[in-house]
């Protein structure tokens, strides 16, 4: 972008980052910075359809603009429908668009949304920033930093240093939660409660459910269990019925869980996205990791991680690596402890 362009410009802005879970929160962070220096952009958000309650009633973000690629891998046929969608996406002229995700299918998206404006440019991570390095062909212009740096960091820096903006890690620490939602849950919860988060998209990435269980009966704290698939459902179900102090949450929105989330004292769960909405929020957590690498999140006063003792090579996770089962629940006991104070 031009080193000279107005703060006040009203200049359009469509950020492609399709999932994870996440991912997407780890890079909606820099929505807040973007808006600060320029108020006036408009700014959509190219998503897939299952994880736009992430960004729905974010005031920084103008238009949430929905696809369905995962429905190709079922009909191919859909590809059609998808193509034809992203065109009329991109009769809206975009002056930049970033693709904050560096996959192939995310380049091509903004290869099809961007490119329409005279002047305009498509962004994104440089070859050796990303695992599909063939996806910074599509790009006119490339930001490099490396694939194991923090994963927020990432994200901040794939948005923000095209628009000449500098964030620092200071100003990360000091954000705004950045997470919205409607005040519409009408479950009644326990005025002062934790949260578990005891699924994710692995097995392996799961702390065991009898050492969840040892957790609450320590901590002796109203405590809810958030699940999203069946197996997650009569895993908590089981807890429930261990633990007087364990109660299963119903399924859930993903605009009704961020609510429920902002209202809890302490989250403890698992390397996966509702986790991570604790973060966002401002809210304690502890994020119990294993095969996955600590430098997805942000440690701060009041979030932490317990990583197992297992190494993590950042370009090949290793699915088989169970470590997380042998981190004793008294080490995130004491952790919790100490943040409840």
């Amino acid at each position: 972008m031009n080193n000279s362009i107005d703060k006040n410009s009203n200049f359009k802005i469509c950020i492609v980052k399709l999932s994870a879970m996440g991912d997407i929160i780890h890079a909606m962070i820099a929505l807040q910075f973007i808006k600060k220096n320029f108020p006036n952009a408009r700014i959509d958000w190219i998503v897939e359809n299952g994880f736009k309650g992430v960004l729905e009633n974010n005031p920084h973000i103008d238009n949430i603009l929905p696809v369905n690629l995962k429905s190709i891998k079922t009909k191919k046929t859909e590809i059609f429908n998808q193509i034809k969608l992203l065109n009329q996406y991109a009769k809206n002229n975009y002056d930049v668009v970033i693709d904050a995700q560096g996959l192939l299918k995310s380049a091509i998206v903004s290869k099809i949304v961007g490119g329409r404006t005279v002047g305009s440019q498509i962004i994104g991570f440089d070859k050796n920033s990303i695992r599909e390095g063939i996806s910074s062909w599509f790009y006119d212009k490339t930001v490099s930093i490396s694939y194991d740096s923090n994963t927020i960091d990432r994200n901040v820096r794939v948005l923000c240093e095209p628009l000449n903006i500098d964030v620092t890690s200071e100003d990360i620490q000091s954000k705004k939660p950045f997470l919205y939602f409607n005040n519409s849950y009408m479950n009644k919860l326990t005025v002062s409660y934790n949260l578990f988060v005891i699924g994710s998209t692995w097995n392996s990435r799961n702390y065991p459910k009898e050492k969840f269980v040892e957790i609450a009966e320590k901590l002796k704290i109203k405590t809810y269990i958030v699940w999203g698939s069946e197996e997650e459902k009569i895993k908590a179900l089981w807890m429930e019925k261990e633990s007087e102090y364990l109660s299963i949450l119903p399924k859930v929105s993903l605009d009704e869980l961020k609510f429920v989330i902002s209202k809890s004292s302490l989250l403890i769960g698992n390397d996966t996205g509702p986790t991570h909405m604790a973060w966002a929020l401002n809210i304690p957590s502890i994020t119990i990791f294993g095969p996955t690498p600590i430098n997805r999140t942000y440690i701060t006063k009041i979030n932490k991680v317990v990583k197992s003792s297992s190494i993590v090579n950042h370009y090949k996770l290793n699915k088989n690596d169970f470590s997380i089962k042998d981190i004793s629940s008294d080490k995130i006991i004491s952790i919790a402890q100490g943040l409840l104070k």
